[in-house]
């Protein structure tokens, strides 16, 4: 147990499996994806949107393959990016076939529209021949007409039996190389699911909140769902669903994983709401700095209070601390003690500098602890 227990999160003990060279599952990294927007057969397009998402944090990136054309794409696209990518394929056993074939690094299917059992050897055997990995995508939207009829709506247990079905055609064929999925645009029916599905296997679980929305909607109703599971040890690996920007979808996924202590990268700006007591403009201060060093991936803390109530407090957990003072004069922060002040100077590029350096530091000793 560590010193801060309330802070401790016990992961769900699930298999791992391999995304090409991004492990998902057991004790891997919680791993943070999205999907390309583009056409695929829009190669240049569709690779730029995939090194903008990997440039952003993103381990692993989704394309659609609809049709043949987008497939032979595909096989272009993998080798211009740095990323595993995922096929989604649907309904034409064909598309995952030849995908797989394309370098593909895992495929995203439903065993049960895709054809005859026939057909499902088919893709497994491409899966196994060329190392592909698979999800199971369940969706709340595209339940099997048995389960509806049965269940009556789409609901966390049909969510569940209609994942364990597939996961069972998979293993049938002697398969077991997959992660599985239960989204839906309801939290509530999308936590529901991932929890009944987490004490049914040991799989590893692709979490989201599906269809979520613009980019504030969006973002709040997939905090609320993956904040849920995650604290809860659930999920594996994550993808936030916007109608936004694919990068967008990155960033907020980090940042659901750093507010939990699961992934660092990057600065984390601590910052006051702002009031009538601020020293300083807070609210541009923090905008422009977060512009400014969006570049460094180091994880680090850095606090922006605008006066002393709390400015002090915050500095002492955080590696720089920024706090608003009277008279243009503030206090500059290192390591949480007292270091500068600083007055009638540029508080952005300031900060930028000292968040710059302390990020060379700290990759610096990185390579150093490599080298012992």
């Amino acid at each position: 147990m560590s010193v801060r227990p309330y802070r401790d999160i016990q992961r769900r003990k699930s298999r791992q499996i391999r995304v090409g060279n991004v492990l998902v599952g057991g004790d891997a990294p919680i791993s943070v994806q999205t999907m390309t927007n583009t056409l695929t057969t829009d190669i240049a397009g569709t690779v730029a949107q995939v090194n903008a998402a990997a440039a952003a944090g993103a381990d692993i990136v989704r394309v659609s393959c609809p049709d043949e054309e987008s497939t032979k794409a595909l096989k272009e696209i993998v080798k211009q990016v740095s990323v595993p990518i995922v096929a989604d394929i649907h309904f034409h056993y064909k598309r995952g076939i030849e995908a797989a074939e394309a370098g593909a690094a895992c495929l995203r299917i439903n065993p049960g529209n895709i054809g005859s059992a026939d057909r499902v050897r088919e893709v497994v055997k491409a899966a196994k021949d060329h190392g592909c990995s698979m999800r199971i995508g369940v969706n709340a939207g595209s339940l099997e007409r048995e389960l509806l009829e049965r269940y009556g709506e789409p609901c966390p247990e049909a969510m569940v039996e209609s994942g364990l079905n597939h996961a069972r055609i998979l293993e049938d064929h002697d398969f077991r190389e997959f992660k599985i999925s239960v989204k839906a645009s309801d939290v509530f029916l999308a936590v529901a699911a991932y929890q009944g599905l987490a004490d049914a296997c040991d799989y590893p679980l692709h979490i989201g909140i599906t269809e979520a929305g613009g980019t504030r909607i969006g973002t709040v109703k997939s905090s609320i769902g993956l904040g849920s599971l995650l604290w809860a040890g659930i999920g594996d690996t994550v993808r936030v669903s916007l109608s936004a920007d694919p990068v967008e979808e990155v960033k907020v996924g980090f940042d659901i994983l750093k507010s939990l202590n699961l992934r660092h990268r990057g600065v984390n700006i601590i910052s006051c709401p702002s009031c009538a007591r601020q020293n300083f403009d807070v609210i541009k201060t923090v905008e422009a700095l977060e512009k400014r060093v969006a570049h460094i991936t180091t994880a680090m803390s850095v606090s922006i209070i605008g006066c002393v109530v709390n400015g002090p407090g915050e500095a002492r957990e955080t590696d720089i601390g920024f706090t608003g003072g009277g008279n243009n004069t503030h206090m500059v922060y290192i390591a949480g003690n007292q270091h500068h002040r600083l007055k009638d100077q540029d508080i952005v590029e300031h900060m930028a500098e000292l968040i710059e350096q302390k990020a060379a530091a700290i990759e610096e000793a990185k390579k150093a602890e490599a080298a012992e």
